[in-house]
C-alpha cells in the first residue's frame, strides 16, 4: 500500500513541476497591476505625464533713483536697530528654560526640602513648572550627561 501512495506522490510532484515549468514559459506582457497603491510605488504603468507648472513671478523692480541707494555691502543704522528690535525664539526659549529653573528650584525648596525636612509625607509627590522635585536616579543620570553639577 505504500508503495502505491510513493508512486502516486511521485506522479503529482512531476505534474506540478511541468505546470510550474510550463508557466514560467508564459509571459506576463497583458497583466497591468491597477491601484493608487501600485501607482504611488509607480509599478501600475501609469506614469505621472503632467510637467509641474511653476508659478509666474514677477521681475525684480529698480527703485527710481538709483543714486539714493547704499553702496553693496554697507548697513544703515536704521536696519542694525531693526535687527536689534527682532525678538529671537531661540534666545526667548533659552531664557524662559532658565526662568523655569529657577522657578522650578524655589518651588522645590518650599514644597519638597523644607515639607520633607518637617516629615510631611505628601513632599516625595512635590512637583513644579520642570515636573517633580524629588531626585531619581534617571534624573541623576540625566544631569551627569548634560554635564551639570549636582550636590546629590
Amino acid at each position: 500500500m505504500t508503495g502505491l501512495f510513493k508512486a502516486i506522490r511521485s506522479i503529482a510532484t512531476a505534474l506540478g513541476l511541468t505546470a510550474v515549468l510550463a508557466l514560467a514559459g508564459c509571459g506576463y506582457d497583458g497583466v497591468e497591476l491597477n491601484g493608487k497603491i501600485f501607482d504611488v510605488m509607480g509599478v501600475s504603468g501609469k506614469g505621472n505625464t503632467t510637467e509641474p507648472t511653476m508659478a509666474n513671478r514677477t521681475g525684480l523692480v529698480v527703485p527710481p533713483n538709483v543714486q539714493a541707494l547704499p553702496p553693496p555691502g554697507s548697513q544703515p543704522n536704521a536696519a542694525a536697530a531693526d535687527v536689534a528690535a527682532l525678538q529671537d525664539p531661540d534666545r526667548l526659549q533659552n531664557v524662559s528654560m532658565e526662568e523655569k529653573r529657577r522657578q522650578q528650584a524655589a518651588y522645590c525648596k518650599v514644597h519638597y526640602e523644607d515639607a520633607k525636612f518637617h516629615g510631611d509625607p505628601g513632599a516625595d509627590l512635590a512637583e513644579g513648572p520642570l515636573g517633580p522635585c524629588r531626585h531619581s536616579a534617571l534624573s541623576a543620570l540625566e544631569t551627569w550627561q548634560k554635564g551639570g553639577d549636582d550636590e546629590e
